[in-house]
């Protein structure tokens, strides 16, 4: 199955809409049985069991977290979407743990047969924490 330009952008849609509910359940039905996601660290999960698995701890402790999207480009012959968005949460930062936190980033996300098969995210090593910047160190 091919999206259509508005199928994905509607995809997208409904991705945001999940994420804001803190809808795991709602956010999971979008991927591929076989999805590969990668997040901002290099971890991996392969396989949506194992990436709800993985996100299970994060929606169960979200503390109101929020995507803000910025942008998105649609690729409907390739079926990508690269989607720039901007994180709100209290960090989870060393030392600054709970403050209010701003982190940009994008996902390159590959749909297959109508669902998210590949989940790639990217993230500045400069965030804000209480409207300061900080460069993460590893």
């Amino acid at each position: 199955m091919t999206l259509s330009r508005q199928s994905l952008i509607d995809a997208m849609e409904k991705w945001n809409q999940a994420w804001d509910a803190h809808d795991l359940k709602g956010v999971i039905s979008l991927f591929h049985e076989d999805v590969v996601f990668e997040n901002w660290t290099g971890g991996q999960a392969r396989g949506r069991d194992a990436l709800e698995k993985a996100w299970k701890p994060w929606f169960e402790n979200h503390g109101g977290f929020r995507f803000v999207s910025e942008d998105l480009f649609v690729d409907e012959t390739e079926q990508k979407i690269l989607y720039r968005w901007t994180l709100l949460w209290p960090s989870s930062e060393k030392g600054y743990e709970g403050r209010p936190e701003s982190r940009r980033g994008v996902d390159v996300i590959h749909f297959r047969d109508g669902k998210i098969i590949e989940k790639l995210t990217y993230c500045k090593t400069r965030i804000e924490i209480d409207g300061k910047r900080v460069s993460l160190t590893p």
